[in-house]
């Protein structure tokens, strides 16, 4: 059993560590603030080729890896998880359905720009009353005269309304019983965009209600098999999932480094408060879970790389480091103290990005639903 990281899977690391701390940390407060999309940092990205990291080169991508991809988006989160969630959202969700289920027409009409990140792409699934439920989709495409007619309406959608933004990979029902994935590109006749939505955290992603009325798309952006649908969309979450949790611990390493720096510069009862037994343990205890959860990851991440199923290992990372990073971001905070709840600190700003981690890609109840599926109950 050799838990190394090859040379290669080292390098991005240690390229996006670097440029997370360089490019990314002085501007993270700002673009929270402001709720400013990055897309000076998308564009430094693309140039890294990060946009397109687990794509093959043939396609414009970088050829990595998904060892390689969740270690990247680990280092991106523990600076910011808004620019972490657009890599990831575009990558995972986005661009994938067309690299696994498109036609190879379709992969090299759309997959060019896409993956070298010169264009992003958003996955439409989420619908107002279809979020868990996500089998209740309500959004309609009739085939008529041979186009696609869509309505409907996709919420919570990342990434589907920047100046750069491509278009979405919807599900909609084709037929009684049937759903399908089908491409509706920016600035289709019917296909409307919300403004951004105000959150709670991830104030610099993109995040928007889609509508749409009679919108007309050529049959031809059907992906995949049609009826094919459900069963796609799954299979894109158990990818999804390895990069969010990668978030998680992403996360979680973060909270932990704002707390280990803390903890030394400050000082109570005339000495640093690293010294006191409450402090170190608690930061014991949260070195020690993020290990754990960092293995999680990488074992998903490498199941996936070897062809092997990947599912439930996936759902159990997602799971672990989404409750992980909430009691590390909940422990940096505390060891922060007063200093913690105000905003010129960035662990509020962790604090804040965290609590999606176990709602979005599935909520930590869906996980367990998924992983008891697999242990057979």
């Amino acid at each position: 059993m050799d838990l190394d990281l090859t040379q290669e899977q080292q390098l991005v690391r240690d390229t996006v560590r670097e440029f997370a701390r360089e490019r990314v940390a002085p501007l993270a407060e700002e673009l929270d603030r402001e709720s400013r999309f990055p897309y000076e940092l998308v564009a430094d990205l693309a140039e890294l080729g990060l946009m397109g990291l687990p794509i093959p080169e043939a396609y414009g991508g970088a050829g990595g890896d998904t060892v390689s991809y969740a270690l990247a988006i680990e280092e991106l989160t523990r600076i910011d998880s808004s620019v972490a969630i657009t890599v990831a959202a575009h990558t995972s969700l986005g661009t994938m359905p067309i690299y696994l289920f498109g036609s190879e027409e379709q992969k090299q009409t759309w997959l060019p720009d896409l993956a070298s990140g010169r264009k992003l792409a958003a996955f439409g699934l989420t619908e107002p009353g279809a979020g868990s439920d996500a089998g209740n989709t309500r959004t309609t495409a009739e085939l008529r005269d041979g186009t696609w007619v869509v309505n409907g309406s996709k919420m919570f959608i990342t990434n589907a309304g920047t100046d750069i933004t491509w278009g979405v990979t919807l599900t909609a029902r084709t037929g009684e019983n049937e759903i399908s994935n089908i491409v509706v590109e920016n600035g289709t006749e019917g296909y409307q965009v919300s403004a951004p939505m105000k959150k709670l955290g991830w104030r610099s992603s993109d995040t928007r209600e889609l509508s749409f009325h009679d919108a007309v798309v050529a049959e031809g952006n059907l992906l995949g098999r049609r009826g094919e649908g459900f069963r796609q969309f799954l299979e894109i979450l158990d990818g999804g999932r390895i990069s969010v949790a990668a978030m998680g611990v992403g996360l979680a390493q973060g909270a932990y480094d704002l707390a280990y720096a803390y903890a030394n510069e400050r000082e109570q009862f005339g000495k640093p408060i690293k010294s006191f037994q409450a402090v170190q343990f608690r930061l014991a205890d949260m070195a020690t879970e993020i290990e754990a959860g960092r293995g999680l990851v990488l074992r998903a991440a490498w199941l996936k790389d070897q062809d092997r199923p990947f599912a439930r290992e996936a759902a159990m990372a997602k799971l672990y480091t989404g409750e992980l990073s909430n009691r590390a971001a909940n422990w940096a905070l505390q060891i922060h103290g007063g200093y913690g709840f105000m905003d010129e600190y960035p662990i509020s700003r962790l604090y804040r990005d965290q609590k999606i981690l176990e709602i979005g890609e599935g909520t930590n109840e869906v996980q367990r639903m998924v992983i008891a599926k697999h242990l057979g109950l």
